[in-house]
């Protein structure tokens, strides 16, 4: 390859929609780490690293589904409440003495049909996506909670050894199964997002949504699609969550819409829709979870942790909204220039 092909190479990759937040991101990523390991010199060994990135994965799956959600321009508030429901249900099931298996598939069931229900209220019912997923987001919890009876479930035994390995407990080629299932959500969904028409059309859908309908887009199936992809992840990190305790706990997954918010607009993905790329959610995870370990090995408590936290979101969501209005604002001058031109 010749340098004018790689300038090419460089200038396709820059110009990918969010890509000059998550290089900014990686850089600021590298330089925690590097201030991390100067604070505490087990932060780089190879057993917190697996452990760290066992941690992150859980909030990477969640990010991947808010991503594709917050693409569309719309937000999912849900997700916390669907983890906590899946967890409930897949222990409750297996407590009831339901095959593993067969218990997984109800729950991802369940799951789907409650991301379903949010894109039919916003696609169809028209409902604002605060509004719809706030409601189905209290539905799930109480979900959660009338299962077994307002109880947290009994341990799922022996008869789900096999499922917790598969879902935490397990390693395959020396990396725990729950990094390699993240992994693997990250490669499907970052391939449909990023070569598909599906992936084009929640792009589209985010950035003008009326151009997208006349364009033939159909709205409707875009966004169901979005909180489809949402459920899943929600539900299989439920799923996760089944299997780092062995049963199910009724308050499971509170906090996680949040996180995945976080993970999402850390790395690049617009709350304004129709910007950021799934490499962006990878970093952006990473971040939140060096920056929780990292934060616990230098001894501060999790109120500190939590408004580091926060903050980095604000001030994210802050620069996001500033640098879409000046690049408006700059369209808008080049117009009115143009137009003065002509005239």
């Amino acid at each position: 390859m010749n340098n004018r092909e790689k300038r090419g190479l460089l200038k396709r990759i820059l110009a990918k929609r969010g890509m000059g937040q998550v290089i900014t991101v990686t850089i600021g990523l590298i330089a925690m780490v590097v201030v991390f390991s100067f604070l505490n010199p087990f932060f780089l060994t190879s057993r917190n690293i697996s452990n760290l990135l066992r941690q992150i994965a859980p909030t990477l799956i969640t990010g991947i589904g808010q991503s594709y959600v917050l693409i569309t321009g719309n937000i999912d508030l849900s997700i916390g409440s669907v983890v906590g429901m899946s967890c409930m249900m897949s222990a409750t099931l297996m407590t009831k003495g339901v095959n593993p298996w067969t218990a997984v598939l109800i729950t991802y069931a369940a799951a789907l049909l409650m991301g379903f229900l949010n894109g039919q209220l916003i696609s169809k019912a028209k409902l604002p996506a605060f509004i719809a997923t706030l409601g189905t987001m209290t539905i799930a919890r109480g979900i959660a909670q009338i299962v077994n009876n307002n109880y947290n479930t009994d341990s799922i035994g022996q008869a789900g050894a096999g499922f917790m390995d598969f879902f935490y407990y397990g390693k395959t080629f020396g990396l725990f199964n729950t990094i390699w299932i993240a992994f693997a959500l990250w490669l499907i969904f970052n391939f449909i997002l990023s070569q598909t028409r599906t992936g084009r059309h929640l792009y589209a859908v985010g950035s003008n949504i009326h151009a997208a309908h006349l364009s033939g887009v159909n709205i409707s199936a875009t966004i169901t699609k979005a909180y489809l992809v949402s459920a899943f992840c929600s539900c299989t990190v439920g799923l996760i969550t089944t299997a780092i305790s062995g049963m199910g706990t009724m308050d499971a997954g509170t906090g996680y819409e949040l996180y995945a918010v976080a993970a999402s607009v850390i790395g690049g993905v617009s709350t304004l829709g129709g910007q950021g790329i799934l490499l962006g959610t990878v970093i952006g995870a990473a971040i939140w979870g060096v920056l929780q370990n990292g934060l616990q090995f230098a001894g501060a408590p999790v109120a500190i942790r939590n408004i580091v936290i926060g903050v980095i979101v604000i001030i994210t969501v802050l620069l996001d909204i500033l640098v879409r209005y000046n690049k408006k604002a700059g369209r808008r001058q080049a117009a009115a220039e143009g137009t003065h031109v002509s005239v």
